[in-house]
């Protein structure tokens, strides 16, 4: 706060002093919000301990004294160490489910949360998905939703990183899930069930070394090993395609997100008819194959 500057003494005065700051600076949204006002909301309620969906009546309402302190000490964090915002709350919106975040695992922001809010149709006609694997989960928003959504459907939840498979592990206990997910420290499908899944939905590492070199400040407080995978962005993304086949059942589909790596895919794959997802919220480089596509196209696919 610079000395000249009213502090403020309401909610709404801080809401838009706390806008007024990101505004003014150069902080990068791209982890769930894509303004400073998103941000400024998330951050002031978040210090308010009220819930995302507050309503406008708390306006007015006076702040404590050591709330103006607090506020500061986040948006120094904020704007000068670049640290994304819902790290410095420690909470994150999927899909209409809020989930624990830290740096343990990227910040959720994945398509997937459209795909999942329309029951992951047309594309999926099967029967009411009864097992459902969440690969490359990280802290578990995927593989979790889909659980809350799916009342009757076992998730497995594979990745290789320990830290993130322990914030999984939060996930599931903060939203009551641990008896209907299996939470595995696995080496791509080395822990998948052998006897198959309706859904694969895997959103692995994708981005390509000139972009990881290039991103803003943000992402490099996530961890890299959820990030970059090789120098087009597909090293994950093949060793999925090679296998995916093998844990689908009969009538079962993958999707796969690869974000700006979808150009090299089509180039790497050129014979295999990918169908690409388009989101009306945003979002692209997601594709999906189904069970009998991907036996149609396996030579191609352990080319």
């Amino acid at each position: 706060m610079t000395m000249d500057t009213i502090p403020p003494r309401t909610l709404g005065e801080a809401l838009n002093y706390c806008h007024d700051a990101l505004a003014g600076s150069d902080v990068f949204y791209g982890h769930g919000t894509d303004n400073a006002w998103d941000e400024a909301v998330q951050l002031v309620l978040s210090l308010a301990a009220l819930p995302a969906d507050t309503d406008s009546g708390v306006l007015g309402q006076s702040l404590p004294p050591d709330f103006v302190p607090r506020l500061d000490a986040l948006l120094e964090r904020r704007i000068l160490e670049r640290v994304p915002a819902a790290y410095l709350t420690g909470r994150a919106c999927f899909a209409g489910l809020e989930f624990l975040c830290d740096p343990r695992a990227l910040v959720p922001r994945s398509p997937f949360a459209e795909l999942i809010d329309h029951d992951f149709q047309p594309w999926y006609t099967g029967p009411a998905p009864e097992r459902i694997l969440d690969l490359c989960c990280g802290g578990g928003c995927i593989g979790l939703a889909a659980a809350w959504y799916n009342e009757d459907a076992r998730v497995d939840l594979l990745d290789i990183d320990v830290d993130a498979l322990a914030l999984a592990r939060d996930n599931a206990a903060l939203l009551g899930l641990e008896e209907r997910v299996r939470i595995v420290c696995s080496d791509l499908f080395a822990g998948a069930d052998v006897q198959g899944y309706d859904l694969i939905l895997a959103n692995p590492p994708y981005v390509d070394a000139p972009d990881l070199a290039a991103m803003p400040a943000e992402y490099h407080h996530e961890p890299a090993l959820a990030l970059g995978s090789g120098s087009d962005g597909l090293d994950i993304t093949r060793r999925i395609l090679a296998a995916a086949g093998r844990y689908l059942r009969p009538h079962g589909v993958l999707f796969v997100e690869v974000g700006n790596s979808w150009p090299a895919l089509e180039q790497a794959y050129p014979d295999v008819p990918f169908t690409w997802l388009e989101f009306e919220r945003g979002g692209e480089g997601v594709f999906t194959l189904s069970a009998a596509e991907w036996q149609d196209y396996r030579a191609s696919l352990h080319g």
